[in-house]
């Protein structure tokens, strides 16, 4: 099992949330922590989640999810509710670049994620989140490249790959029907012309018979 499923599992799904993206980071610029809530120094691996409730009315958080050196486990840290977000930063919109900076109301983080194509996939999700769960104060997404926020992200090529079967399989229906709706009509027509033979054959017989 992947680290992101098991977040999902472990971290989310026990909350009835669902768990929508994640990617895996740490900091531009370290904060000196000390001492953990174990008393002891250790590494850690950091992701931030994407994640949404069950229930209606839906609700999307942005949640800090550590995994410590030498355990298996997770641990939910930080927990931001999306309206909170305010700006999203991509650092450079001209070139993938895993840096990226998230502004909430009373905190902002500079994070490295362990990719470009990962941090892009994350924006993506984000971005896609933000404009289903949020009707006013969005963020403020800056510097991002336009295949973030334009009809190239993954969600709207997987809509397009969508349409497409859709439309493919309708347009296959629609020849089938067409095929047998002529092999009806073709079936009919042998029907009456035997039907009309041996109507003929019928009376020729009957005159013959005569």
């Amino acid at each position: 099992m992947s680290a992101k499923s098991a977040i999902s599992k472990e971290i989310f799904a026990p909350h009835d949330e669902r768990m929508l993206g994640a990617v895996q980071v740490k900091r531009r610029t370290k904060k000196k922590i000390p001492f953990l809530a174990t008393g002891g120094q250790g590494e850690y691996l950091t992701y931030i989640c994407l994640s949404v409730t069950n229930k209606k009315p839906a609700q999307a958080s942005i949640t800090k999810v550590k995994q410590f050196e030498g355990s298996t486990s997770f641990v939910r840290r930080t927990q931001w509710m999306l309206e909170q977000l305010r700006q999203v930063n991509g650092i450079d919109p001209n070139r993938d670049s895993p840096e990226f900076d998230l502004l909430f109301e009373n905190a902002f983080d500079q994070w490295v994620a362990s990719t470009a194509s990962e941090k892009c996939t994350f924006f993506q999700v984000l971005h896609h989140t933000c404009q289903r769960y949020l009707t006013d104060k969005k963020p403020e997404f800056i510097n991002c490249q336009s295949k973030i926020m334009g009809g190239n992200s993954i969600l709207h090529s997987a809509a397009d790959s969508v349409t497409s079967a859709v439309q493919k399989a309708s347009q296959a229906l629609n020849e089938r029907g067409e095929r047998l709706g002529r092999a009806e009509e073709k079936s009919e027509e042998l029907k009456n012309s035997a039907q009309q033979f041996a109507e003929t054959a019928h009376k020729v017989r009957f005159w013959w018979d005569k």
